[in-house]
């Protein structure tokens, strides 16, 4: 089989956290195999995820937002879209929350230029 990864993903088994729909759904899941640039991960009814997810390993304390590139049964495969990964001191979840504030910030500044520009 061709290997098409760019980085090496190294066997695993790791507790895991999916958010999604907004961080208002959460599942668990198991980390199967990881690299900085991606994992597989085990889960029940991959088929409710939405393609861009929140994904957590507390054990490791990594935050990192997710591309589903790939999903079959109870299996999916995930691209971290922005593979520099948050080692935190506080909880994964509050890295998370943090993260999408700083998101939400920049689109408002976005919009305040926006509205600045036409006037």
């Amino acid at each position: 089989m061709l290997e098409r990864r760019r980085n090496y993903r190294g066997r695993v088994y790791y507790g895991g956290r999916i958010a999604f729909n907004g961080r208002r759904s959460t599942m668990d899941c198991v980390v199967r195999n990881f690299s900085s640039g991606g994992a597989r991960v085990d889960l029940a009814h991959a088929c409710l995820l939405s393609d861009e997810v929140d994904f957590t390993i507390d054990r490791k304390g990594l935050a990192f937002r997710a591309r589903m590139i790939w999903r079959r049964d109870d299996m999916a495969g995930f691209v971290f879209r922005d593979p520099r990964h948050i080692p935190v001191a506080m909880s994964a979840d509050w890295a998370l929350r943090l993260r999408a504030s700083e998101r939400a910030n920049k689109a408002l500044l976005r919009h305040v230029e926006q509205l600045r520009s036409e006037y």
